[in-house]
């Protein structure tokens, strides 16, 4: 305690002090800011958010998500609104209906389903610049954050770079954070894929929560101290 208490440059109630004429009088107490560490995130997801596949919900990264950040002493909630099959096409036209609450962050994961469809880059980052600028607009108080996406290598070397670069380019142009690839780490391993080989299994979300988490923890941080 007095270790941390020098360290913090703080001093706890029993520290007492001696004036010029020898009195001892108790130290004033330094108090420090609180960490806002509560509010609500909302992930927007494909497939891979809402957990596809898994046979326990409770096992999607969202969810795992949430106990660390339980066990970091955050009071938030995570909201999964991950959907199978979404383009960032039908994220786009989704995604007023998904801001009716308020949020304190958001985090986007979209695009994974049109990299694998190969669809046009430009109408990608289109999508994403508009789902951005939307949030941005609904809660101007919000944190956002897109995360990184790749589109599968047979496409070519031309779209794939076009593609990955795409997030990047919103990201800096918009003022947010970008988030690590997803699937970093998890992508083309069998042990950590559900049979379709795109999919997480339980121990591939877990891979990819913890990807994710030093992002997620810095965006709540963010949030608390106003940048």
């Amino acid at each position: 305690m007095v270790v941390l208490a020098i360290a913090c440059g703080t001093a706890t109630k029993d520290t007492v002090r001696t004036d010029s004429a020898g009195a001892r009088e108790p130290a004033p107490e330094v108090s420090t800011p609180a960490r806002v560490r509560k509010g609500t995130v909302l992930l927007v997801g494909t497939s891979l958010t809402a957990g596809y596949g898994l046979d326990n919900p409770d096992d999607a990264y969202p969810s795992v998500l949430q106990r660390m950040a339980d066990s970091a002493g955050y009071s938030i909630a995570i909201q999964n609104a991950g959907l199978s099959g979404e383009t960032s096409a039908g994220a786009l036209r989704r995604i007023d209906w998904l801001l009716r609450d308020d949020y304190t962050a958001v985090v986007i994961e979209t695009g994974a389903n049109d990299g694998l469809r190969g669809l046009d880059v430009d109408s990608t980052r289109g999508n994403l610049r508009a789902i951005v600028r939307r949030v941005k607009s609904e809660l101007p108080n919000a944190r956002v954050a897109l995360v990184q996406m790749e589109a599968p290598p047979n496409l070519g070397a031309r779209y794939t770079t076009a593609f990955r670069e795409s997030f990047g380019q919103v990201a800096r142009e918009e003022g947010i954070t970008l988030f690590p690839f997803l699937l970093d780490g998890v992508g083309g391993v069998a042990g950590l894929n559900q049979r379709d080989g795109i999919h997480p299994n339980a121990e591939g979300a877990q891979r990819v929560a913890r990807n994710l988490w030093p992002a997620l923890e810095a965006l709540l941080e963010g949030t608390a101290a106003g940048r």
